[in-house]
């Protein structure tokens, strides 16, 4: 049986979607914090029980049986992330799954400007000390385009701090992936980069919106504490502002320059591209 965390998530969420096209309802579980938003899971035979990162017992019991578990990684900004991974890692390994999967981060690492890659790299690390056979999906950033280009359809201009090569994969992409290895019959040891075939700034963000719309769309890089300020005047806080610049400073420091064939290899076709992302969000 695969159990999946976070299957009332985007990702993970898509992750079963995934799975169910590829294999009986019976073999699937989910392990999720609320049952009743899983319902549509259990009304097809999925395995639903209830799972916390915070509550050990009630893991163990949600990973009971499971040959595979996929660990979404903790979203919760109030939390201890790094204990609460660990105390998911070892339900899982006490639960006796036989591999554990995690989504990581491509660029993952503890020497790095942006903190969640110290977080990744630490949960990694305990992964492998834990003996079992483990897999982290180091995925590219991914998410609703706007969350990185800011309000660029009202101003004509994508306005951040300087940025360096990275990728923007699709959450779709990440999700069908993931659900590609869970299923395959090749081992998938340690950490899997799974990133567009080629990195992408921002200004390759603009190219692809001024296509897109018919309209030039201008990047225009700011300096830092310039950015910071007028993001602080606008109301968000100091530290999430500083948070938000640390990610572009580890572009620019060539932390997420690399790229990978194994998200093309995996879903058997080009990943959608910035250009494809975009449109898709602009039309919906």
């Amino acid at each position: 049986m695969i159990i999946v965390t976070g299957a009332t998530g985007v990702l993970n969420g898509a992750t079963v979607d995934y799975l169910l096209q590829r294999i009986p309802a019976a073999h699937l579980g989910v392990s999720v914090r609320d049952p009743e938003r899983a319902k549509h899971l259990s009304d097809q035979g999925v395995r639903v029980r209830r799972g916390s990162y915070d509550d050990p017992a009630a893991l163990r019991h949600s990973f009971a049986d499971a040959e595979q578990v996929l660990l979404v990684s903790s979203s919760d900004v109030t939390a201890d992330v790094v204990t609460q991974h660990r105390t998911a890692i070892d339900a899982a390994a006490e639960a006796g799954a036989r591999r554990i999967l995690y989504t990581s981060a491509h660029g993952t690492g503890f020497d790095t400007p942006y903190p969640p890659l110290a977080i990744h790299a630490a949960t990694e690390q305990h992964l492998a000390a834990t003996g079992v056979p483990w897999t982290a999906l180091r995925n590219g950033f991914y998410g609703h385009p706007g969350q990185l280009l800011g309000r660029w359809q009202e101003t004509g201009a994508i306005t951040k701090p300087a940025d360096g090569p990275f990728s923007w994969v699709d959450r779709r992409d990440a999700a069908e992936a993931a659900a590609a290895i869970l299923t395959s019959d090749a081992a998938f040891d340690g950490p899997v980069d799974l990133t567009l075939p080629s990195p992408v700034t921002l200004a390759d963000f603009a190219a692809a919106a001024s296509e897109i719309t018919g309209r030039h769309v201008e990047r225009v890089v700011v300096d830092d504490e310039e950015w910071v300020a007028e993001e602080v005047a606008n109301g968000t806080p100091e530290g999430a502002a500083r948070f938000t610049l640390s990610m572009f400073q580890a572009t620019r420091s060539g932390h997420f320059a690399r790229s990978a064939p194994m998200l093309t290899q995996l879903l058997g076709r080009a990943p959608r591209s910035i250009a494809d992302q975009l449109a898709h969000r602009i039309a919906v």
